[in-house]
């Protein structure tokens, strides 16, 4: 099993890569190859009806969908033993895709989208996630290929906003990736991101804490994808990053990947 991500420099990040794995659900030869750089665990997952038990589910598709992961498995490099996979039937795919995250202690997860090769990142910024993370990540992700990155912001505090922006363009910028900045201070914040994604070839953005509004109109990652229709990657947040009334610690997964 992959230890959780620390500061060792030596330690790739691992990206949780969930897909409905009987929907037919695909990954874009874009986005493995963007993912190169970091370990990865596909998520297979089948969201059952509430009166399916999953040990029946899994008698009847296991071998599908097991010979669908181990394809992709390869794809992100499984014979080299940069990438593996789970496979997990369930009644609720938001806490299967956190409790896998924990269990293989993934620092980020992949929506997929629809992308061909990645020539530039659009990095969105917010005060609440931990930037320094973000940055870090994305200086991993790109290592020395040539991927522009474009830092985002929407805020209505023009000074402070450019302040982040050139902090953390910063530490990108002399590893000698092109890195340009774009700040938002009139169009609401979600609407601006998913504006500014069209011209992007895949996003990078923090999770946030769950709130009453992305209860109701969902999780920003997957709006900005569903709309962008390009891949999203969302760096994690740690335990106690950015957490907010009503927030649910995570559960751990269960010792043989089902659900209860």
């Amino acid at each position: 099993m992959t230890d959780s991500p620390t500061d060792d420099s030596n330690r790739r990040t691992r990206t949780l890569v969930p897909l409905e794995i009987l929907e037919g659900e695909s990954v874009p030869a874009g986005l493995v190859d963007l993912l190169e750089p970091t370990d990865v665990t596909v998520l297979g997952y089948h969201v059952l009806p509430e009166q399916t038990p999953p040990d029946q589910a899994r008698l009847q598709y296991e071998d599908r969908a097991t010979d669908a992961l181990e394809d992709l498995a390869r794809e992100f490099g499984a014979e080299e033993g940069t990438a593996d996979y789970r496979l997990v039937f369930t009644h609720d795919a938001e806490q299967t895709i956190e409790r896998v995250a924990a269990d293989t202690g993934a620092g980020v997860y992949a929506i997929t989208g629809a992308t061909g090769p990645i020539d530039r990142l659009l990095v969105t910024l917010t005060s609440d996630v931990a930037v320094e993370r973000i940055v870090s990540f994305v200086a991993e992700l790109i290592g020395d290929r040539e991927i522009g990155v474009t830092l985002f912001l929407a805020t209505d505090d023009e000074s402070a906003g450019r302040e982040l922006l050139e902090t953390a363009a910063g530490p990108l910028s002399e590893r000698g990736i092109d890195v340009r900045t774009q700040l938002s201070l009139e169009e609401p914040p979600l609407e601006a991101l998913i504006d500014a994604a069209a011209d992007h070839d895949a996003v990078v953005m923090g999770e946030q804490a769950p709130s009453l509004r992305t209860l109701v109109f969902g999780e920003a990652a997957e709006r900005v994808a569903a709309e962008s229709f390009g891949p999203v990657l969302v760096v994690r947040r740690l335990e106690g990053e950015g957490e907010g009334e009503g927030e649910a610690a995570d559960t751990p997964l269960l010792s043989d990947g089902s659900e209860e």
